[in-house]
This record gives C-alpha cells, structure tokens and sequence, in this order.
C-alpha cells in the first residue's frame, strides 16, 4: 500500500486515481500511523516552499517521512514535494528543506534565456545522464520520453543525485534519485502513458 501524504497541498486524487489505473493500492492520509503502515510514501506539492514546508512541520509529518526514510522505506517527491527534499529553497526568503537531497532549490527567474516563459509549463522530453545506469524510476522508458512540468524554481548543486534532466533553456533537475529517495520536477500523475509508467516503476521497486 502506498500513503499519499496530506499535509494541506498537493494534487491528491488525481495522484490516488493514477495509482489505482495500475492496479496499485494507495491511500491519501495525514495520520503517521497510516503513513508509517504503509510500503511506501509518496509526497506531493503544490504551491510556495515556505508554506509547504511549514505546514508539512506543523502536523510533525516531516519527522514521520525522515524517520520512515532512515528504515529504508521508500519515498517519492512530487512537483514541490520534490524541492521539499533539499537542503534549502529559496522561494520568497530561504527555508530549510527536509535535507535528503543536498543541494538547493532556485528561481528560473534570470537563470534562462530571456525569450522563455515562467512559470515552465508544459510538456518537456526527459534526459537521462549518460555516465549512470538509468534509473529504476524510469525502467523501460527511453530519453525523449515526455512528461508536464509546471514550475518557476528547480533543483541545483545536486549533480550527484541528478537521474534526469530536462531542457527548458539550459538544462533543469528533471528527477532525482538517491537509495531510497526519488524526486520528480514534473507530475507523472499528469503525464500520460509516460507518468503512469513511472508510478508503476515506483509501485515495484524494492530495496
């Protein structure tokens, strides 16, 4: 079973019924038993990294992810639920992050070509580095492969940890991976045939 982690953001049953077109089981919950019950964890986002992570906080769910994570469970950040893995963001002020990505989480404002919109939005093939195996998270799933970001910050100083990029511009932290820990700028819930393989690849991972 699979806890979707309500903290007050986040796409949620769009998430769930994704889950559920592939046969999987998930549950959206805020209670730690629950989540703490479950195989696996799934953080989602939407919204300003300050309020997200505050929130996430405030219910001591940040504790139950980071204590869950240390037993090796394995977690997947989503959209901002992703950036809520780094050391820091910088959205409005600096903020600490959960700390299980090192690295940052920074404006695209001044950092692309003039010429390009932001907030990122829309469909971007995905890039896998060529000096690492690909990743698990997208077995069976080829560079060039699409999927729908939705975006104004990203992910920086994580080259270690980057399994994919996408290029908006310059090239931009399209997913990470680290053990347990897997991050996605982009919303596979959201991404077609494409995001449900992901999910799926996700659903069977085991460590």
């Amino acid at each position: 079973m699979i806890a979707i982690i309500d903290y007050g953001v986040g796409n949620l049953f769009s998430l769930k019924s994704s889950i559920k077109a592939i046969d999987e089981d998930a549950i959206v919950s805020s209670d730690a038993k629950t989540i703490k019950s479950a195989d696996k964890i799934i953080l989602p986002g939407v919204g300003a990294f300050g309020d997200a992570i505050k929130k996430l906080r405030e219910n001591g769910l940040d504790q139950v992810v980071l204590d869950e994570v240390k037993k090796g469970k394995l977690l997947l950040g989503i959209c901002l639920g992703m950036q809520l893995l780094f050391d820091t963001g910088e959205e409005y002020g600096v903020h600490e992050g959960l700390g299980l990505i090192k690295g940052k989480v920074i404006s695209m404002e001044g950092r692309l070509p003039a010429n390009l919109k932001v907030p990122h939005m829309g469909w971007n093939s995905l890039i896998f580095p060529k000096d690492k195996e690909i990743s698990p998270l997208f077995k069976d799933l080829k560079s060039d492969d699409c999927v729908y970001f939705v975006h104004s910050y990203f992910g920086s100083e994580c080259g270690k940890d980057i399994i994919a990029y996408t290029e908006y511009g310059n090239m931009i932290t399209a997913a990470v991976g680290n053990d347990n820990i897997f991050g996605c700028q982009f919303h596979p819930e959201k991404s077609g045939e494409v995001g449900l393989k992901i999910l799926k690849n996700f659903c069977c991972l085991k460590m």
